[in-house]
């Protein structure tokens, strides 16, 4: 197995099995809200793309979203972890993210199969790359297309726990995510964002607490479809 990690959108990789991460917070919630019982996450690009799912699927759905980490305007939830932690308020979550869904689709163009990773479900994603035996491109989303701390860390958690014969990117993901003592030291080395994240910071933080691999299943209109796998 080879891995490799990209650590913005940008970069030009592809593998048989993409992994997203958006650790703060868009793969973290995904994984989350799955956990707690959503049948599917519609992963949208642009906003008006979420509000018209949103108007079409009634109230068989809910539509949360953030830009700049922010919920927007007429949106029944953010992007919070924690908003997903109790019992679903439909059967489908329509989200749209500043980094995260963005990625996502990025990943669904270019890879045979797609799963989202966070801290959260670290251990499940890698028993289901270890059980597929496939070459890998972890995918970072960054921050507006730029390096993000939080992300590299989380991918160099995964390449660690992989194995495998590493690119000179994911052993460079490998080496910041062994700089940090903890999950939430390396989570919050992020220079980025708006303060009153420290709780979902924490939240996004805890490695294993979840036993969901997020999966793309398939496409509805614009949007990607991501279920359990």
């Amino acid at each position: 197995m080879r891995v490799h990690v990209a650590f913005t959108p940008e970069e030009e990789a592809a593998a048989p099995l993409g992994v997203v991460v958006d650790v703060v917070r868009a793969t973290s919630s995904i994984t989350q809200a799955l956990a707690s019982g959503y049948e599917r996450v519609l992963c949208c690009e642009e906003i008006d793309d979420a509000r018209a799912l949103r108007a079409r699927l009634g109230d068989q759905a809910v539509v949360g979203g953030e830009r700049n980490a922010r919920v927007i305007d007429g949106f029944d939830v953010g992007a919070s972890p924690r908003e997903f932690a109790g019992p679903p308020k439909a059967p489908t979550l329509v989200l749209t993210t500043t980094n995260g869904t963005r990625t996502i689709l990025t990943a669904v163009a270019r890879c045979e199969e797609v799963v989202l990773a966070s801290l959260l479900n670290l251990g499940a994603v890698v028993a289901h790359a270890l059980a597929e035996g496939r070459d890998v491109a972890i995918l970072c989303s960054g921050f507006k297309g730029a390096f993000a701390l939080d992300d590299a860390y989380c991918a160099g958690r995964l390449v660690e726990a992989l194995g495998g014969e590493a690119s000179d990117a994911a052993i460079a993901a490998r080496v910041v995510a062994a700089a940090w003592p903890s999950p939430l030291d390396g989570l919050n080395a992020r220079t980025y964002g708006p303060p009153g994240l420290e709780a979902d910071i924490a939240f996004c933080a805890q490695v294993d607490l979840l036993d969901v691999v997020p999966r793309f299943s398939q496409m509805v209109g614009r949007a990607a479809e991501i279920t359990a796998a």
